[in-house]
């Protein structure tokens, strides 16, 4: 049976960040993903994870800007140095949250770049990975890169399935998997059950939303029962993230996911 674990950066938004620990446990939760918990000290999150009876299962790892427009910092050469001081700072972290997953944001590139621009940031990313990993081994963490949709995010280095897979395999570290969110995978390409069969044992972490709208994924074109049923099929023990806009108030929204839960 598919985990499901609660991202708090896209539902309970009728409350602050620290006190959407508690809405997700309360809406029957056991696990919880964010975008980044830096604005808050990690004893802080810490303990709203735990007095919750939460478990922190991701965070993003050197986001750079975010407020500024960054969306991550691993395939933007000359920021090498800025993205290892964040890098260090997201493991710090992860210890003290008991994290063993980070992603790790590849960053936008400019839609007028040449090919040998887009080759200098490929580089750039491939270097960073396996610094970040190796470092990231040696702690008990695991690293996730994910494919994003450029609808959502326009200029986002890494895009595809494919493109994620080959950069997993030229980083050639073990504790280096692809975040496999079906949402996105469906605006880029579809054939979404293929890829996850194709990729499964390289798959991190997957996350979901209904398409078109990226709200509750009961509605929409992805047939989300078959494909909770491929996972277990498949075998798939890790953690299935709800990173969504609810349509309305988040718990109103939950009916999807009660029989789940329980």
């Amino acid at each position: 049976m598919p985990r499901f674990c609660a991202n708090l950066t896209m539902l309970f938004n009728e409350v602050a960040f620290p006190e959407r620990f508690a809405e997700a446990a309360r809406a029957g939760f056991r696990a919880v993903e964010f975008l980044s918990p830096y604005d808050y000290q990690p004893r802080e999150v810490a303990e709203r994870a735990r007095g919750n009876g939460l478990e922190v299962i991701l965070f993003n790892a050197a986001l750079g800007d975010w407020r500024g427009g960054d969306r991550g910092l691993a395939a933007l050469p000359g920021r090498e140095h800025e993205f290892a001081a964040e890098f260090e700072k997201a493991l710090r972290y992860a210890g003290e949250l008991g994290t063993t997953r980070l992603h790790v944001m590849a960053g936008l590139v400019s839609g007028t770049a040449t090919a040998e621009e887009r080759e200098r940031h490929r580089r750039t990313y491939v270097r960073n990975l396996r610094d970040a990993a190796a470092e990231a081994a040696a702690r008990g963490v695991t690293l996730t890169i994910e494919p994003i949709n450029q609808r959502d995010m326009p200029g986002y280095f890494l895009v595809t399935q494919a493109q994620a897979h080959a950069i997993r395999e030229e980083v050639g570290a073990a504790n280096l998997k692809v975040q496999m969110d079906f949402y996105h995978c469906q605006v880029v390409e579809g054939d979404i059950a293929e890829k996850f069969r194709r990729w499964q044992p390289h798959i991190g972490h997957v996350q979901v939303a209904g398409n078109p709208g990226r709200h509750e994924p009961d509605v929409g074109e992805v047939n989300y029962p078959f494909l909770f049923a491929l996972l277990d099929e498949l075998g798939y023990e890790g953690w299935v993230g709800c990173e969504y806009k609810p349509r309305g108030l988040t718990h109103a929204g939950f009916g999807w996911l009660q029989s789940w839960l329980k």
